[in-house]
């Protein structure tokens, strides 16, 4: 397994960010244990409905408060009290900032060390968002709006989970600058444009080609592709049928991640006519196929900490620069998106001749 350090990343472990820690049907009020940044904790929603990320550990004698299914506290429903979680072994309460409210069994002064960490969370588009930072800092950028989820013209998405795999988030970000893949892993062809554009903390790519399966003749499709931070990728498909694309993936330890993928789909009336949410399942089904092709090249590859590039694989480097401020101090952000910022075309084929990927011949 690859570690950060491996990659000369900087001296974090884990990038600082907003990262996915799961669909918002999975927080409920039944705590749930998860695990993230080498890193036990528990997930949970209070009586109103809000969720909290808190460390799994009670500070009085280690009980794990998330994962336990034998204890009356569970049994009897009773381990969420208001916006407060209890501890199962011994009953302590600890409210939605982690200090400790309640001892039943003890009536004088609670100690101050009796708290539990808390996480920021945000729900948002059908998913709980955790910011870290292993600096402590407060959330450094917003986390994108996701308009298309409250226009009544999208069908929602509905959350894949693609799985957990072993490699660093890096060799998945590298993406980003790889035109050259995308003719024989997912069937681009004809690629007439594509450029990468960095912007601070979000970096995007452009692909104008067409495609063996969703684009016919001699047509082409755009895709415009955003990091939004280390870990939340979107996607823009315009056309008869527009689709918005989420990926997003979070260390669970160094060198290991899990990832989710969803689509949201225009159409004229979603949620009247069964047809176009049926079309939107469909469309969201190969979305997740498209992104196979990547999770299978990913699954089986060795890490490369120095690739070997040519100049039309795309700035594979800068993406690299791009993403190392994730693990520098916030401070040195600045420093870094003067040196970085700015837009690269890798290519942009003269209209009238022909791009990167001829279209097959068939088989006879």
């Amino acid at each position: 397994m690859a570690l950060g350090k491996d990659y000369n990343l900087g001296p974090a472990i884990f990038p600082r960010g907003w990262f996915m820690i799961a669909p918002s049907e999975e927080a409920t009020n039944m705590p749930l244990p998860v695990r993230y940044f080498s890193r036990d904790m528990v997930l949970y929603r209070g009586e109103s409905g809000k969720p909290y990320l808190v460390d799994a550990y009670c500070p009085h004698m280690g009980a794990h408060i998330g994962d336990n299914t034998t204890s009356f506290v569970v049994q009897d429903k009773a381990q969420i009290d208001g916006e407060s979680i209890r501890c199962p072994f011994h009953n302590w309460r600890f409210g939605p900032d982690g200090q400790c409210t309640h001892i039943p069994y003890f009536k004088g002064p609670i100690p101050a060390a009796a708290r539990i960490e808390t996480f920021p969370v945000v729900e948002r588009a059908g998913v709980i968002w955790m910011w870290h930072d292993e600096e402590g800092g407060a959330p450094a950028y917003d986390l994108p709006t996701f308009a298309e989820w409250d226009d009544p013209e999208w069908v929602r998405w509905t959350m894949d989970i693609v799985g957990e795999l072993n490699i660093h988030p890096i060799e998945v970000v590298d993406n980003m600058a790889d035109v050259g893949h995308m003719v024989p892993v997912h069937g681009s062809v004809n690629c007439v444009y594509f450029d990468n554009d960095f912007d601070g903390i979000t970096v995007s790519q452009k692909l104008t080609a067409g495609h063996r399966v969703l684009a016919e003749g001699d047509s082409s499709i755009t895709y415009s592709t955003w990091y939004t931070g280390p870990a939340l990728l979107q996607s823009r498909l315009e056309g008869d049928l527009p689709a918005h694309m989420l990926i997003a993936h979070t260390p669970i330890e160094d060198g290991k991640l899990k990832m989710w993928h969803a689509l949201m789909v225009k159409c004229a009336n979603p949620a009247a006519e069964d047809k176009g949410v049926g079309m939107a399942r469909a469309y969201q089904a190969a979305s997740l196929s498209t992104l196979a092709q990547d999770v299978q090249i990913w699954s089986r590859k060795k890490p490369i900490f120095n690739p070997l590039v040519v100049p039309a694989d795309g700035p594979v480097g800068r993406v690299r620069r791009w993403y190392k401020q994730f693990y520098e101090p916030a401070a040195a952000a600045p420093d870094t998106w003067a040196r970085i910022n700015g837009k690269i075309v890798s290519l942009d084929v003269p209209e009238g001749e022909e791009g990167f990927g001829a279209m097959p011949a068939k088989a006879s």
